[in-house]
């Protein structure tokens, strides 16, 4: 009934040198390069492996299901020459792959599906269902997973549809769901959003990562367990079911409390507070896979620590996690950026390295390609890392992964501390909000030097601290890879906190942003209106809905921006030559000031811009075009959103 498809895949150009994002890499790509390289595995032209889901086999292949339907098993595919399979097809967008007592198992749209090849012929000839789902129709219903868990039964999870907020228009939609290999289904948890990656990790705990959007400030990772809320309340709405662990109803949660999710955690007790967060735009856009490092130190000095797949960002983030009063929490990093597509999956190959699957269509990426599999490999060298951040009740404890300067890290001013968090409500995203300074009271060396106690005075429970090294730490003046880390703070060491306040807490400070360049009123001196209207909306993508427009140079330009996408956007007009580039590069720059900013950078190659705007909004500007003719730009500056959202403006 099936073809079998077998195809050797073609030698590419390069195969084994590190790949290249666009026409350069980054100073941060190539820096990273020299400890963890990428390398392609090659695909034939003819498929289109837009990947779902990655799984080893029994004999070291490695099966690869895809958004197309397919899964493929791929021969020798560490090698320059892998053999891909055709395994089976016609699937429904199948995001998630695993194999156990020689099947496949997969999440389609509607169903846990087990494939099997019972004559060995090198293709499935059984497609049997375990459990199914119902269907909505909705475009945002994807479906993930199996993780199996040490007695075999399977963990799934299911996304929200989408209009114009996160919806569940069928049963269990935004739910963790146990399933066991005969089919009995039992709901976990809910209140998830676009559950895309999880994992369970080596003591059975399951942790979840979530994208930013309603009701989710931004990305973040939560240990769910059975009967937990995990903060949107669509799915909810299934809480009626005699199976549900839970009794709560969406109208149970406040559409704007005015609180932080760790506040509001203390009014609903089944609300789970993330294990990390991700600061939106510094630490990636759109979380995605979970990856464990059990390799016993044969991928570097992160034993025990968690990968962390972005797909609008193209990177993976490192998380260390420990456990303080029973409660999961830790720090979030920086690792790896420059990969060709949006990272959906990640496994760790028999070599100890890692595979990385990747898919771009209608979730553009700042990797250029639109699907790719590659390998993350190690190349034996240890990078000079903040590798543990470890909470005290007074402070920190920071472990590195090679001794640093005693006289230097000794020092106060070699460290800057900062708290943040962000709003738990309805509305798509948060900006950050309550930020506050912290300061380094003490700093204490160890005697190898591959830690430092850092007394701090500003620490806050349910805040995100950022601790940033701004000297250089290393022994010979060497500087950190990434410089920067981010612990979410639930719980202390004994259970009380004995940091005490900063002045500028005891102070709290209001700051205006002035941005003159955003004008929404219609200057007085236009008398007779506008010489012209554009109206530009969103298509998915991240694209803005056209591509080219022209004017007259000193026109008075009416430009209304209709946000109908499900994303972040605003829309800024630079000046012509390079600057597009740069201003991009200056918002991504902004950290944690970019959204008190719109991520509009403070600079002259800046015309006009709208702000942030959330999805199925709109904003109208006017704008007085320069009487220089050339080619402008209208782009979006949100990070990660430049390379693909941009309008070329001719002026005449």
């Amino acid at each position: 009934m099936y073809l079998k498809y077998k195809i050797v895949a073609f030698i590419m150009l390069f195969i084994g040198c590190e790949v290249a994002i666009g026409q350069n890499k980054s100073e941060i790509e190539k820096k990273e390069s020299v400890y963890y390289k990428i390398v392609d595995v090659p695909i034939p032209k003819e498929i289109l492996l837009e990947v779902g889901g990655l799984a080893l086999t029994a004999k070291d292949q490695l099966g690869v299901s895809t958004r197309r339907g397919e899964v493929w098993v791929i021969d020798n595919p560490n090698s320059s020459k892998p053999i891909y399979n055709r395994y089976a097809h016609g699937l429904h967008e199948a995001l998630g792959l695993g194999y156990r007592n020689n099947g496949f198992y997969l999440s389609q749209r509607g169903e846990l599906t087990r494939l099997e090849d019972t004559n060995g012929d090198g293709k499935a000839d059984i497609y049997k269902t375990i459990y199914s789902w119902p269907l909505s129709g909705n475009y945002h219903d994807y479906s993930y997973g199996p993780k199996f868990m040490d007695n075999g039964d399977m963990i799934v999870t299911l996304n929200l549809g989408w209009k114009g907020k996160g919806v569940s228009l069928v049963k269990w939609r935004g739910w963790m769901l146990k399933i066991t290999p005969e089919g009995e289904m039992t709901p976990i948890a809910t209140g998830l959003r676009s559950p895309a990656g999880f994992e369970i990790n080596y003591e059975g705990a399951i942790f979840y990562t979530e994208n930013q959007g309603d009701w989710v400030g931004s990305g973040r990772m939560t240990h769910l367990e059975l009967g937990d809320f995990a903060g949107n309340p669509a799915g909810l709405r299934w809480t009626d079911d005699p199976k549900s662990p839970l009794k709560l109803k969406p109208e149970d949660i406040e559409k704007e409390s005015g609180l932080s999710l760790f506040e509001y955690a203390k009014i609903i007790p089944e609300l789970k507070a993330p294990a990390i967060w991700f600061p939106h735009t510094i630490l990636g856009i759109s979380t995605s896979d979970i990856l464990i490092d059990n390799n016993t130190g044969k991928y570097g000095p992160f034993e025990g620590q968690y990968f962390i797949g972005d797909q609008g960002h193209s990177k993976i983030m490192r998380v260390f996690m420990e456990k303080v009063n029973g409660v999961y929490q830790g720090a979030s990093f920086g690792f790896k950026e420059g990969f060709s597509s949006g990272i959906l999956r990640m496994i760790w190959g028999s070599d100890n390295n890692m595979f990385v699957g990747m898919t771009s269509r209608g979730w553009a990426s700042t990797g250029k390609e639109s699907y790719g599999l590659q390998r993350l490999v190690w190349t034996g060298k240890t990078p000079f890392e903040i590798k543990a951040i470890k909470a005290q009740n007074d402070g920190f404890l920071v472990e590195f992964t090679k001794p640093v300067n005693k006289s230097i890290a000794s020092k106060t001013t070699s460290y800057e501390f900062k708290t943040f968090t962000y709003h738990y409500h309805n509305t798509y995203g948060s900006p950050i909000i309550d930020q506050q300074d912290g300061m380094v009271h003490m700093a204490k060396v160890s005697d190898d030097g591959l830690s430092v106690k850092l007394t701090v005075h500003g620490m806050r429970l349910g805040f995100i601290h950022q601790l940033k090294i701004i000297e250089k730490l290393g022994k010979n003046g060497e500087q950190l890879l990434h410089d920067t880390g981010y612990y979410t703070l639930n719980e202390v060491p004994g259970g009380e906190l004995k940091s005490p306040p900063t002045t500028d807490m005891l102070q709290k400070k209001s700051v205006k942003v002035n941005q003159p360049k955003r004008t929404n009123i219609m200057p007085d001196t236009w008398v007779n209106g506008p010489d012209q209207t554009f109206v530009i909306g969103t298509k998915p993508g991240m694209k803005y809905d056209v591509s080219e427009l022209e004017i007259k140079a000193g026109s008075k330009l009416e430009i209304v921006f209709n946000n109908n996408d499900d994303m972040l956007h605003n829309l800024v007009l630079v000046k012509p030559a390079d600057a597009v580039d740069k201003v991009a590069q200056l918002a991504l720059e902004m950290g944690l000031n970019g959204p008190d900013y719109n991520f509009v950078p403070d600079s002259d190659l800046v015309i006009n811009h709208t702000g942030i705007l959330q999805p199925e909004t709109t904003e109208k500007i006017y704008v007085q075009i320069p009487n220089i003719k050339g080619t402008y730009w209208i782009v979006c500056t949100f990070p990660g959103h430049a390379k693909t959202m941009r309008i070329k403006l001719t002026v005449n």
